[in-house]
Order: C-alpha cells, then sequence, then structure tokens
C-alpha cells in the first residue's frame, strides 16, 4: 500500500480550510453594493461581490443610483461599499458625504482611468486642430456644428457624475461657452448620436473616458484623436500637466473601493480584501466592449465576471487567502 506523507505545509492549509468553512468571517452578514446608473460598472462591482462571497458574506445584487447618492447612502450605513470611486474626479462629492471619517478608502482598485475631449482624425489632420482653445475661433468650431446654431457641438457628461462639473468649469476658463455648447444629458444617447454622425463622415467633438467601451468604437490614434488644454483648469485647483509635457485638461484617476468606515472596522477581513483587489483597465475595456457588442444581459454580466475569476483564479485566491490572514 502506498503511503502519503503530508508536510506541515499542507496539513496548515488542510487545517485552515476546516477552520474557514466552519468559521468564516462574513457568516451571516449581509452587504448591500451599491453602483451608478451606468451598466458598464456592474463587471467590477461583482468580480468585489464574489469575493466577499468567498468571505461568507450574503451579497445583495447592485443598486444602481446616481452617484452623490450613493455617497450619502454608504456614508449614513444604508449601503455597504462602492467599487466605482474616481479620484480625485468625485473627491468634492467624497467629502462632502464626510470624506475619510465616514468612508473606509485603502489601495486602488483600478489605476491608469484617463478622461478628455476627442474629434475625428480627419478633422483634426486636416485643420490641424490638436487644443481645444482652438475652438474658440467660430470658424473652426461651425465645423462641429451639428444644430445649425454656429456653435460646436460638444458631447458632455451626465449632470451629476463629476465630469459635469469640471467640464462647465472648463468652459468657462477656456473662453468656448461663446463658441461651443456643451451637450449634457444622457450620455449613452448622446454617444450613439456622435458615433452616427462619425460613421455618415462627420466632425465629432465629444467626451469620454477609460476605462469604457467608446475608446474600443472610436479607437483614439486611428479614428479620433484626444485634444490637449491650453492649461490646467480644475475646480480642484490639481494640476492636469502629465509629466511628458502633455495637458488633456484631467488628471489620470484611480477607481477605488469605498466603503461604510464603521462596517469595515468590524468587518477587518472584507477591509484587507477591498485594499488588496486590483482589476486592469484593459478587462474592463473588453468587458465593456463585448457589453456594447449585445453582450449586455444580467446572465451575460455574470458570466463575464466568472469568466475573468477562472482565467484569474490564482489570484483571486490568493486575495480570500490574504484577507482570511
Amino acid at each position: 500500500m502506498r503511503k502519503f506523507i503530508l508536510t506541515s505545509a499542507a496539513i496548515t492549509l488542510f487545517a485552515s480550510i476546516g477552520a474557514q468553512a466552519t468559521a468564516l468571517p462574513g457568516q451571516g452578514k449581509v452587504v448591500k453594493p451599491i453602483q451608478s446608473t451606468l451598466t458598464e460598472e456592474t463587471f467590477q462591482t461583482l468580480i468585489v461581490s464574489r469575493a466577499l462571497e468567498k468571505l461568507g458574506y450574503t451579497v445583495a445584487a447592485p443598486e444602481e443610483v446616481d452617484y452623490n447618492v450613493g455617497y450619502t447612502s454608504i456614508a449614513k450605513g444604508d449601503a455597504t461599499f462602492m467599487a466605482v470611486n474616481w479620484q480625485p474626479l468625485q473627491e468634492n462629492m467624497f467629502d462632502a458625504a464626510g470624506g475619510d471619517k465616514a468612508f473606509y478608502r485603502e489601495g486602488h482598485y483600478v489605476t491608469g482611468a484617463a478622461q478628455g475631449y476627442l474629434i475625428d482624425k480627419k478633422t483634426a489632420d486636416q485643420y490641424h486642430i490638436t487644443n481645444i482653445e482652438q475652438l474658440k475661433d467660430p470658424k473652426i468650431a461651425k465645423l462641429f456644428d451639428s444644430n445649425g446654431d454656429g456653435r460646436a457641438d460638444l458631447t458632455g457628461c451626465t449632470p451629476g457624475w463629476g465630469c459635469d462639473t469640471v467640464i462647465s468649469y472648463q468652459m468657462k476658463a477656456y473662453h468656448l461657452d461663446q463658441t461651443v455648447a456643451n451637450n449634457q444629458g444622457n450620455y449613452a444617447a448622446m454617444m450613439a448620436d456622435t458615433i452616427t454622425r462619425f460613421q455618415q463622415g462627420k466632425p465629432v467633438l465629444y467626451y469620454t473616458w477609460t476605462p469604457f467601451w467608446v475608446s474600443d468604437v472610436l479607437k483614439p490614434g486611428k479614428d479620433v484623436v484626444w485634444l490637449e488644454v491650453p492649461f490646467s483648469a480644475d475646480p480642484q485647483k490639481t494640476d492636469t500637466a502629465l509629466p511628458n509635457g502633455k495637458n488633456y485638461g484631467f488628471p489620470v484617476n484611480s477607481i477605488n473601493i469605498i466603503a461604510n468606515k464603521q462596517w469595515a472596522e468590524k468587518n477587518p477581513a472584507a477591509a484587507k480584501l477591498f485594499a488588496e483587489m486590483k482589476l486592469p483597465l484593459a478587462d474592463i475595456n473588453a468587458e465593456n466592449a463585448a457589453m456594447r457588442a449585445g453582450q449586455s444581459s444580467e446572465d451575460d454580466i455574470n458570466r463575464h465576471v466568472d469568466g475573468w475569476i477562472k482565467n484569474h483564479q490564482a489570484l483571486f485566491n490568493q486575495w480570500i487567502a490574504d484577507a482570511l490572514r
């Protein structure tokens, strides 16, 4: 008969697994995630939910609310966490709801999130447009006029997102409010119109960010180009210039997991998990592109989440193991 010899490490591992099976830190506790009304944020939210479930928590489906409501809900304890805190873009909302006294925020879930203004490459090359300041020229601005009022039509963002405040501030700072119409509303609907205009060969001017599917449809460098700004103009007085000297008007953001601070203090394993989790920006872009291509149902998004975890199982398992230590 073959004999099996267990090493001390294996014995420790099996003992740990046995202990976890009977005494996971989240047993009997319900977690309430929250996110904005952007369905594209569900992917990164559910990855956090899956990890919390491995710690024993019962995790509710994410509730979709406006960002400012989300911050207030977490601060009051009506919701538990949000995986889409943009820093520094939403710092005003974060601070207004209580800041570090109300929220637990450690580590960066996603890094390298960029934002800015873009135009179609054809028009940029033909008229040598590289800087949004050039739209002060009525002749240049009129190229992007889609409704006949003589002003450039900028596809802005949805009110209440944070980017709306920055864009409005910059339109005044760059003296563009007379030649550029900052259109705000349902971003998805506005971008659908923008993409249709581009496909018709018409000039387009829009704001967007990464990670998001837009840059997979209108590819920077091929279909469109980023516009620089003449100088940093940010409501929070942030220097938006990049180390290479380029300035696109927005600092590079991190996207963080934030939680109710009192809850995090009572749930150290979950807090440790939040601090350690990292999600590549490119993976979110790819999932969002799949949603754009038609895989946007609840079942589709859950399949994307399960597939990502399976393809990164060792990393996912490490998060759980570290949280349980």
